[in-house]
């Protein structure tokens, strides 16, 4: 009896195990993955040019609306960039704030991909605790920032809240319960054997791929990279921190670096309670002193950032991977003159053309959510003309928006 031959077989835009749109194309070979294709396109927002018609105060709110979960990541990253570029120095007491807010944030985003991860499995007991135990990361947050999601904490020169020696009790009490539930945790992910089955040798990056096709974040550390923004180009109080702590890696938790899905979920589990020790040691550490260098806020519009004039290069270690933000800003341009955001998806989607070869058609999802992708974060345009499609360039995304803008103007 002649062998079927491979056929293809289409997953989105919209679809149940798809949290964003993106248009997946496999050539399948019974249950079997031969060939991946992808095509993003279908979300983008126009974030940067929206922020180049604002002054730097103003995008600061738009920066942390780029993603939901990595909000204050973004906030963080754009904030030291226009520093850079204005000649803005934080405050001691405003860095490690700073840094405090960055580990919540990456305790509450490993803890929701966990969520994800097991619902992608089919343990949606495991997606019910996991969003459970977040909880407590979001109370400490909105002790901190008066908000759980999206905090408004970041400002150009340190932070906009202090904390009060009552609220460092409550915190410390709450990353206590982190503590408490950690061999819980541990055990669930690393010895549950349906888990273990499902994840061990799914969706393999290898190192040399990593290295190859740049990928950043728990992806990379899976595959045993040991980059990390935190450790590679400490800033603010992570420089204080290099001798207390490390990247974490499979290594450093007791398992071989493999790439597949459950080296990366034992990097995220190992990194969230990295986090928790991380910021119990800031709050031990905290200088005294001003939050912020730059109080005033018309003062700092109108004295520092209007009569700034450079570029500034910004990276942060976002719970996804290496979040980087450029800005350019102009002499007595209230406008930032340009702005441009490289999000850690947009680092690490490549690697799903490797990640699928020879993979069984049951572990799609878990593989595409294995990266922890934010398609609104990095999606780029499409332009879809008479039923045929073309990548726009620069080039013709300039022309397109001088034709707009002229256009109003009329």
């Amino acid at each position: 009896m002649a062998e079927a031959p491979p056929y293809p077989l289409n997953i989105g835009p919209i679809h149940p195990a798809l949290k964003e749109p993106t248009q997946f194309k496999f050539v399948i070979d019974g249950e079997h993955i031969r060939e991946t294709d992808f095509q993003p396109g279908f979300n983008h927002r126009g974030v940067e040019y929206l922020g180049m018609k604002r002054n730097p105060l103003q995008v600061l709110h738009l920066a942390e609306r780029v993603c939901g979960i990595c909000s204050a990541a973004h906030q963080y990253v754009f904030c030291r960039a226009v520093e850079h570029a204005a000649d803005i120095v934080p405050t001691e007491r405003g860095d490690y704030l700073r840094a405090i807010v960055a580990e919540l944030e990456r305790i509450h985003s490993h803890l929701l991909w966990a969520g994800v991860a097991g619902h992608e499995l089919g343990f949606d007991s495991i997606l019910h605790y996991t969003w459970k135990v977040r909880e407590d990361v979001q109370d400490i947050l909105e002790i901190l920032c008066g908000n759980r999601v999206n905090y408004a904490y970041y400002i150009f020169g340190g932070v906009r809240r202090d904390i009060s020696k009552e609220d460092i009790a409550k915190c410390r009490k709450i990353l206590s319960n982190y503590r408490k539930i950690e061999d819980t945790v541990l055990s669930i992910f690393f010895s549950d054997p349906t888990i273990i089955h499902r994840t061990k040798d799914v969706g393999v990056l290898t190192h040399e791929n990593a290295v190859k096709l740049c990928a950043c974040g728990p992806l990379t550390r899976g595959a045993g990279v040991k980059k990390d923004i935190r450790f590679d180009w400490p800033h603010g109080a992570y420089g204080d921190m290099m001798d207390d702590f490390k990247v974490v890696t499979p290594e450093t938790m007791g398992y071989h670096a493999t790439g597949d899905v459950f080296s990366q979920i034992v990097v995220r589990i190992g990194e969230l309670f990295e986090s928790v020790r991380m910021t119990e040691w800031l709050l031990d550490n905290m200088p005294s002193g001003p939050i912020t260098s730059e109080p005033n806020l018309s003062a700092l519009l109108m004295a520092k950032l209007r009569m700034a004039e450079g570029e500034g290069v910004a990276r942060v270690e976002a719970p996804r991977g290496e979040d980087i933000h450029y800005v350019r800003l102009k002499k007595n341009k209230m406008e930032i003159d340009s702005w441009k955001i490289r999000v850690p998806t947009y680092g690490n989607i490549m690697s799903w053309l490797t990640m699928f070869k020879d993979q069984q058609i049951a572990d799609i999802p878990i593989i595409i959510a294995s990266i922890d992708p934010c398609i609104g974060c990095m999606d780029r345009v499409t332009l879809v003309r008479d039923g045929s499609q073309a990548e726009v360039d620069w080039k013709v995304l300039h022309d397109m928006s001088i034709e707009k803008s002229r256009r109003l103007m009329r």
